[in-house]
């Protein structure tokens, strides 16, 4: 069976589906007229009750531990409305596996009509995806992949590519050290990982990996921040008092940024891009919020590789695809660039595309405020 059969099948079980909530809502109204009682306000179907053609989303988010996560909450909750045709049902996986793979099962109870999944880490998906198809609900994947031994378990993904993001800010980082006459084996970085396992933290960690064995940077440790603040700045404690010489800190999240530059604070040090001085430079990757903006303009974080968090119309208009009975493409990517804190690099080449870098203004502090 070809993948556009498995879709074919998908929507004739999502009509069915359909036909029979109307049929069973119809029969309830029908009967509740029959009987020797009175009907009372409980038994007369509302609009909203007898439209059944709307269609049902299930969601099951990561959580909220970063302001990405919630831009990207809120980009999903304002698609999926009822004034635009959609129930939508959402579960926030409080950035556990077990508790999506729950909200999953459930989604396949309620006999949704479609499932979109943020999941927490890649692997472990196999079985409740499996419990999906079976169930002929289409699942999309969004913003983190999942890693599935047959990939018609999810019908497609949309989110960033997270190595590219990686190699960009690799990009950028040889080409501003170049232009400050900053030595190679002058660079020394430490690494504030996302959650171990997530697509972004894959990413996003071997595009530094790459880097630093491509141009010989001192990569001196990476341990994880698990993309919050709090968390940020403890790690960002324990490197400045096992290493004295960190002078870059790539962070794999701007929240785990603002923890990083607390501690570097509190230790009486100095954020900043003029590394011979004695600054030590905070890379970042989202830039959704002007907190992040803020800190561009001021140099407390000197570059953000750009992390497009509104998925919500790009999950509709795939679905849309489905509901027509076409075939979307099985990745779809999210083109994305960077904002820096001046003109130091205004490109980055990674293959043979090159990724334009922003200067980071009011106006363009206002208009990624997500």
């Amino acid at each position: 069976m070809t993948e556009q059969d498995d879709i074919t099948d998908m929507k004739k079980c999502r009509t069915g589906r359909r036909w029979m909530a109307g049929l069973l809502l119809g029969l309830g109204i029908l009967l509740a007229g029959c009987g020797d009682r009175q009907s009372t306000a409980e038994d007369i179907a509302t609009p909203e009750d007898t439209q059944t053609d709307r269609i049902v989303v299930g969601f099951s988010q990561v959580g909220a531990e970063s302001d990405w996560r919630s831009a990207n909450t809120e980009s999903m909750k304002s698609t999926f409305t009822k004034e635009a045709g959609y129930d939508l049902i959402f579960e926030d996986g409080q950035q556990k596996q077990a508790n999506q793979i729950r909200a999953i099962r459930t989604f396949i109870q309620q006999e949704v009509d479609y499932i979109v999944l943020a999941p927490v880490t890649e692997t472990g998906w196999d079985t409740v995806l499996r419990e999906a198809k079976d169930a002929g609900i289409p699942v999309v994947i969004v913003d983190r992949k999942v890693d599935v031994e047959d990939d018609s378990l999810f019908t497609c993904f949309v989110g960033s590519d997270f190595e590219l993001e990686g190699l960009k800010m690799s990009e950028w980082l040889n080409s501003f050290s170049i232009s400050k006459g900053i030595a190679p084996e002058d660079i020394h970085i430490v690494n504030i990982q996302g959650n171990i396992g997530a697509s972004a933290q894959i990413g996003r960690t071997r595009g530094l990996e790459q880097g630093a064995a491509k141009y010989g940077w001192d990569l001196l440790d990476q341990v994880s921040g698990e993309f919050t603040q709090a968390k940020g700045k403890e790690v960002m404690e324990a490197f400045l008092k096992k290493y004295d010489n960190i002078n870059v800190v790539y962070c794999e999240n701007d929240n785990e940024a603002f923890g990083a530059m607390e501690a570097i604070r509190a230790a009486g040090k100095r954020v900043g891009s003029n590394l011979a001085a004695g600054d030590i430079m905070i890379l970042s990757f989202d830039g959704v919020s002007t907190e992040s903006m803020d800190c561009v303009l001021k140099d407390e974080i000197t570059c953000i590789g750009e992390c497009n968090p509104l998925h919500g119309p790009r999950v509709e208009a795939l679905i849309q695809i489905l509901e027509e009975g076409r075939t979307p493409e099985k990745f779809s990517y999210v083109e994305e660039g960077l904002y820096a804190h001046d003109d130091t690099v205004t490109a980055v080449t990674v293959g043979d595309k090159t990724y334009r870098v922003r200067r980071v203004d009011d106006e363009i502090r206002n208009e990624n405020a997500y």
